[in-house]
């Protein structure tokens, strides 16, 4: 899930400061567990791409954080 959600913020699917999907449409969407989800959107979290806002959902950070180095 993390995966897939940094690849769509990286293309430009989901531009800094706009809400992602809620949970909810991406179990539905992705056909996984609410629990996949969560973990996903936790990593992206610990990893500065998303943030939460209670009671709101999670957004693109702005700024991205930097590409890794290859």
């Amino acid at each position: 899930m993390a995966e897939i959600l940094r690849a769509q913020i990286r293309r430009g699917d989901w531009q800094p400061g706009r809400m992602l999907p809620s949970e909810a449409q991406l179990v539905q969407r992705y056909g996984i567990a609410r629990t996949t989800v969560r973990r996903g959107l936790g990593l992206l979290a610990d990893e500065r791409w998303v943030y939460a806002v209670p009671q709101r959902g999670w957004f693109v950070s702005d700024p991205l954080p930097p590409a890794p180095e290859m």
